[in-house]
């Protein structure tokens, strides 16, 4: 039940944010959940990690401009890989 509730809260945390795979974790064990249901969660949310860095770096630069490296070390704060966050500065526009 425990890995369940922690999926369709999980499914819910998408609906108003973009979260990296760890990132999403964390927010799951604030929650209570334990640290296998939170994972489980992340495992089977269905997540694209690499597009979930992209929408966050476009929710930022919505509220403020940031260069390239000052995005990428705000992405990697939020728990994002390299390649995600390499995917991220290209599809918004970084070389």
């Amino acid at each position: 039940m425990g890995e369940k509730n922690a999926l369709k809260k999980a499914r819910d945390y998408f609906n108003v944010g973009n979260f990296s795979y760890s990132g999403l974790i964390k927010q799951l064990r604030y929650n209570g959940f334990s640290n296998s249901e939170a994972t489980f969660a992340a495992d089977h949310c269905g997540a694209d990690w690499k597009m979930q860095a992209a929408l966050k770096a476009q929710a930022y630069l919505a509220l403020m401009p940031f260069s390239s490296s000052g995005l990428a070390e705000q992405l990697q704060y939020e728990g994002f890989t390299m390649e995600q966050i390499a995917f991220a500065l290209a599809a918004n526009g970084y070389r």
